[in-house]
């Protein structure tokens, strides 16, 4: 495989291998279904960080062990980004890219410090860098049925000295209309029902909103997609994306949506539902990484996200978890995106010591560290 390309003055020059493991990750386009490229390199590199056991999956995530104990210690990333953003390039500090952010950044941030930090008789470690994220989620989905983990660290941007305890469901509708055809001057046909039944149900979640309350406890929707023609056999799709609260269940949302399209005789298809979820602040994990910061001279800030990740799904294995990564999500899927590279590397240390105490201390033992 050819080595990839940098841009921008110094990015050639980065000698240590785990900047410019980062570096070369966020040079190596990887758009959710063309991860391949990323994922060879990435599986290329890790050996030499220290992992035991590395291969790509089914799925096209790239998998690697470390130990052989009966507790597991899961970080899972995800290697793929959405399309766009600027140019790979070192700009003094700060690495610019599309997915130095989201969440390359965090998956290298796993690797070196999953690669580096010593491992008990009684734990292994397994690092996951997830295809689809963006997409479908197919790499976790993947990796669902084969862990049992005892605990479980998700790499997404939370700054260096954050922790992300929850993130918002998500619920993804398709309305859809069609007819045989008719004149505009009687019947408004099927695109006028989609937009007025997506518009009812957008109203609908707006009126539910609360601005004053925070953005893990608020509703949001926005239309992702729509199509239609009017001519002939008349049809229309719209594809919807409603942002879910906790304490509100997606089967809830599917409700209050089905009365808005009945009405305007729209069909309703459920593509995919994913229920908020929330840790709590004093599982094992959060008190590591929180207790590891301040270790590192930060104060620690925990976080509830408006977006939603692989984090929701991860929640079926029911083990402590919490989500951390450097990087300002502000930026992601941005055209500013970009990285400090002194903040990855002092993310590094962080984990590095958080993933020490999770496998050094029980859970009662870890709260008076």
């Amino acid at each position: 495989m050819s080595e990839p390309v940098y841009h921008g003055a110094g990015i050639e020059a980065l000698a240590d291998i785990e900047t410019l493991l980062l570096a070369r990750l966020v040079s190596t386009r990887s758009e959710s279904g063309n991860e391949g490229p990323a994922c060879r390199l990435l599986a290329s590199m890790l050996p030499d960080l220290g992992w035991e056991r590395v291969e790509i999956d089914e799925a096209g995530s790239v998998v690697a062990r470390r130990g052989s104990g009966v507790k597991e210690l899961l970080l899972l990333g995800h290697i793929d980004t959405v399309p766009g953003g600027p140019e790979a390039r070192l700009e003094g500090d700060m690495l610019w890219g599309r997915g130095s952010v989201d969440a390359k950044g965090p998956l290298c941030t796993f690797a070196v410090a999953g690669g580096s930090v010593d491992v008990p008789r009684e734990w292994r470690i397994t690092l996951v860098a997830a295809v689809g994220e963006e997409a479908n989620s197919i790499g976790t989905r993947t990796r669902l049925p084969l862990h049992r983990p005892s605990a479980c660290i998700i790499g997404e941007p939370s700054g260096t000295d954050g922790v992300t305890i929850a993130y918002r469901g998500s619920l993804w509708l398709k309305l859809h209309a069609e007819d045989g055809g008719a004149h505009l001057s009687g019947d408004g046909g099927p695109l006028t029902a989609t937009l007025r039944a997506a518009a009812k149900i957008l109203d609908e979640v707006e009126a539910l909103d609360d601005p004053q309350k925070p953005v893990i406890e608020r509703h949001s929707g926005a239309v992702a997609a729509m199509s239609g023609r009017d001519e002939g056999e008349r049809e229309a799709s719209i594809l919807l994306n409603l942002r879910i609260p906790l304490g509100v269940r997606p089967e809830d949302m599917v409700e209050l949506a089905s009365q808005a399209a009945h009405a305007r005789g729209v069909t309703l298809e459920v593509v995919e539902a994913t229920p908020p979820h929330a840790e709590s602040k004093d599982n094992i994990v959060v008190r590591a990484l929180r207790t590891a910061i301040r270790m590192k001279g930060c104060k620690p800030r925990l976080l509830a996200k408006g977006g939603t990740a692989d984090f929701n799904l991860a929640a079926q294995w029911g083990c402590p978890m919490a989500a951390y990564g450097p990087g300002d999500s502000h930026l992601d899927h941005t055209s500013e995106e970009r990285i400090s590279l002194s903040d990855y590397l002092k993310a590094i240390d962080i984990l590095r010591e958080a993933l020490r105490l999770i496998m050094t201390y029980g859970d009662d033992k870890l709260r008076a560290v």
